[in-house]
Parts: C-alpha cells; structure tokens; sequence
C-alpha cells in the first residue's frame, strides 16, 4: 500500500507542476491549494476517528480502541501543523506576511492548543485505563469544536482567505484543477489511513510512549 500510494502522489505532484494551469487571481500559487486542502481536510479526518475509536473505548473497554485513538489523534494534530505552516507559507506570497491572525488562522490555531493539551494530558497520564477513558471523553468533546472552528466561525467574519479556489458559492475551478484536488483528497486520506494502521500496530503491541 505504501509503494502504490508513493507512486500516486509522485503523479500527483508532477500534475500540479506540469499540467494543473495557474488560477484566475492566485496564479501559481494555486499550487499551494494542492497540499493544503488535503492536509487540512485529513487533520478533520483523524480528529473525527480519534473521537469515534475514544467513543467505542468507552462502550467496549478495549485498550485497542483507545489505541487507535491516540494514533490518530497524534496524527491529526501532525496534519494540522502541515496546514498552519502551507497556509502561512502561502499568506507570506499573497498577503506579505506568515501570521495575520485571519479568522481561519485563529481558528487553526485554536485547534493546535486544544489537541495540544490532549496529547500532553495523555504523556502526563500513566498507561492503564484511567488514563484511556479520560483521553476518550477529551476526544469526543474536542471533536465537537472541530466543526465549528473550521467551517462555521471563519466564515462568520471577513477574511482574506482567497474565494477562487472554494468559496460560499461552492467549487470555482477548472475541470482539471478539480479532478487532481480531488485525486488529491483520495491521496492524502490513503496516505492517513496507511499511517494510522501502522502506529495504531505500534502502540497496542509495543506500548504507547505519548
């Protein structure tokens, strides 16, 4: 699974910078899209599982869920770093500066302390199931904010956040640009899946070590 998905993404890469045309009002820059879109979308992705394996721990007991749990909480908050660096990345060669505190980078970085705290309450925990059930019910409250700090509270305000790659109205792009998003998507999310089996295995066979 890691050879095919390696091979993908080398696909994928050379579309976006060799075939993908720049966008009206972006340019190239648009490139950007191409990784953080996918990065942002997977740390929603794996804070969703964190909450839903913390759930069937709490109904199941099994340290496996809560396992699977922290791995994926562990790789969210990874996805979300990725997101907060190519945003800023990408706010330094639009705005001409890395931080503006724009609504979605209070938002994201919100999120950064709150998933933040969760990993630093399970390393401060001993192992044992205190400590998973605690995690657990952090994780599904956590979770509970996910929507709103990322699709409902920024676009409550104005934000210079740029509209032609998605905006209120929906999808604003060329037809290719939208199929290798979308090929995007499907990429990245492999890329978490493969991810999360692997350290899901290390931590319920060789120990969490958070």
């Amino acid at each position: 699974m890691g050879a095919v998905l390696s091979l993908c993404t080398l696909v994928i890469v050379g579309l976006v910078f060799f075939v993908v045309p720049p966008a009206e009002g972006l340019g190239y820059y648009v490139r950007i899209a191409f990784f953080h879109i996918p990065v942002a979308w997977v740390a929603v992705i794996a804070f969703f599982v964190g909450a839903f394996q913390g759930g069937k721990y709490l109904r199941s007991g099994i340290l496996a869920a809560d396992a699977k749990s922290a791995a994926a909480a562990q790789l969210g908050f990874i996805f979300v770093i990725l997101a907060t660096v190519s945003g800023a990345i990408f706010s330094k060669l639009t705005w001409g500066a890395y931080w503006n505190w724009d609504p979605r980078q209070t938002t994201i970085f919100i999120l950064l302390l709150i998933y933040g705290a969760y990993l630093t309450l399970r390393g401060a925990m001993p192992a044992g199931h205190k400590r998973a059930k605690t995690a657990a019910v952090y994780a599904l409250f956590s979770f509970l904010t996910v929507p709103f700090l990322v699709f409902i509270l920024p676009r409550l305000y104005f934000s210079l956040h740029p509209s032609p790659v998605i905006n209120g109205t929906g999808l604003a792009m060329d037809p290719l640009m939208l199929a290798v998003l979308l090929a995007a998507l499907v990429d990245m999310t492999g890329i978490f899946y493969w991810l999360w089996r692997r350290q899901s295995f290390r931590l319920m066979h060789e120990g969490e070590r958070l």
